[in-house]
């Protein structure tokens, strides 16, 4: 069969995203045909060539091996990922039949109805017994199995060795001498972002709190309050903040920016250092910087300290609504499997959940150690609640941080009416 790849264009996304209803749970279809069109949604990334080469290279042999199915696949905005999601979970008429999730959504797209559960599926695949336990438990809601593991991702600190070389600077080691260290390079190079941060870039912007001794949320069992306000929390806040300013990364440009700007930035030569995942080697290797950078884990508040990372990754998993079934399933396990994710690590960076893949690629590829390091240290996750995807979509954390850097508020009344937002959504969910 003749392979099909449809890319979308951003305004299309957008303008889908803007009319989306409200979810009101699907339930799964009676149909499982075995031929005809299945609608795929992947999420586009900053370099998303490479990835497309390994997708297709699946979606051939998928192909050659079911006659008469075809395969479309989308690459959507990882920002709008909410919007456009829950709108298809509502209108099974238009909705994919496999997506690629953020492994945060995984409660509140199980909560919506939006997500097959493949557990007996996941059972019977033999080369499930090696994905790592963390990465298990991301695709696992109350027992039961919704998807399969992608990728694992931990962010580190990417910084320009020509820039250090040129300025006689040491690399930091604490979080402090980050700040102090991204100030110099802006004062002595005005064309560059000392470290390149964005208003909008959450999981950049966690480490600080963490490594402050803040927590996002405390609780546990589904049950969760906000303590995004507390003197912990409000201190990360305070370091992450101080970033943006005509001294490093001046807020009327940066205060909009995201993860993926950030690298975007970092890549092109704009930045001196930026905060980046495993998945962002890539295109920081495609851009103006190859040969000139070099990783390390994020330091902590301490010196020797390392930063707790968010503990990200992707998933992929079955629309409830398929009519294709099993075609979904056996799709999922092709991009999931050890080969692909083998190729993926190859040309994105993408770390693989299988441990015994991970330690091959790890044993082989130098650039994977600081990311490595940093995930045998302190990584940390989001509230395990439905809740999160509603906090997430509705920009709370973003909000509260372009409110300070932006002046409007200062750090504490900022604080205050994020943790109010995220109490309000936890407690819409029970």
């Amino acid at each position: 069969m003749k392979l099909s790849i449809r890319m979308v264009a951003v305004a299309a996304v957008l303008a889908t995203a803007a009319c989306a209803p409200q979810t009101s749970g699907t339930s799964s279809s009676d149909k499982d045909e075995k031929t005809g069109t299945l609608r795929v949604w992947l999420f586009q990334e900053v370099n998303n060539t490479p990835k497309e080469q390994v997708v297709d290279s699946v979606l051939a042999e998928f192909e050659k091996e079911h006659e008469g199915a075809e395969v479309t696949v989308e690459y959507i905005p990882v920002e709008t990922r909410a919007q456009r999601i829950k709108a298809a979970f509502n209108d099974p008429g238009s909705a994919p039949d496999l997506i690629e999730y953020g492994n945060t959504d995984t409660a509140g797209y199980v909560k919506d109805g939006g997500l097959a559960d493949v557990t007996e599926d996941f059972r019977a695949w033999d080369e499930a017994e090696d994905t790592d336990p963390t990465a298990r438990q991301s695709v696992t809601v109350g027992g039961r199995v919704y998807g399969v593991p992608y990728f694992v991702g931990v962010r580190a600190l990417y910084y320009r060795t020509d820039v250090f070389e040129e300025l006689g600077l040491d690399v930091p080691r604490t979080q402090a001498e980050l700040i102090s260290t991204a100030k110099r390079i802006r004062a002595a190079k005005p064309e560059l972002y000392g470290l390149a941060v964005g208003g909008a870039y959450t999981y950049g912007a966690m480490p600080f709190i963490w490594a402050h001794g803040g927590e996002l949320a405390t609780g546990k069992g589904g049950s969760y309050a906000a303590a995004i306000d507390s003197a912990a929390a409000r201190k990360g806040i305070e370091a992450y903040t101080s970033l943006f300013g005509d001294d490093n990364c001046p807020a009327a440009k940066c205060a909009a920016m995201t993860g993926n700007d950030t690298i975007t930035a970092f890549a092109a030569g704009k930045a001196a250092m930026a905060i980046g995942g495993d998945f962002s080697h890539a295109a920081v290797e495609a851009g103006t910087v190859k040969g000139a950078y070099a990783v390390v884990p994020l330091p902590g508040v301490k010196a020797g300290s390392i930063a707790p990372a968010f503990a990200g990754g992707n998933n992929l998993g079955v629309v409830k609504s398929t009519t294709h079934r099993t075609l979904a399933v056996d799709l999922m396990k092709r991009l999931a499997s050890k080969e692909a994710q083998g190729e993926l690590f190859e040309a994105m960076g993408f770390l693989p959940t299988f441990s015994d893949v991970r330690q091959q690629v790890a044993a082989k590829e130098a650039f994977v150690k600081p990311f490595v390091e940093t995930l045998a240290a302190d990584t940390k996750f989001v509230p395990a609640s439905p809740a999160w995807a509603q906090i997430d979509a509705g920009q709370v954390l973003p909000t509260m941080f372009q409110e300070v850097v932006s002046g409007k508020k200062d750090v504490d009344s900022a604080a205050a009416d994020a943790a109010k937002k995220m109490n309000d959504a936890f407690g819409s969910v029970g």
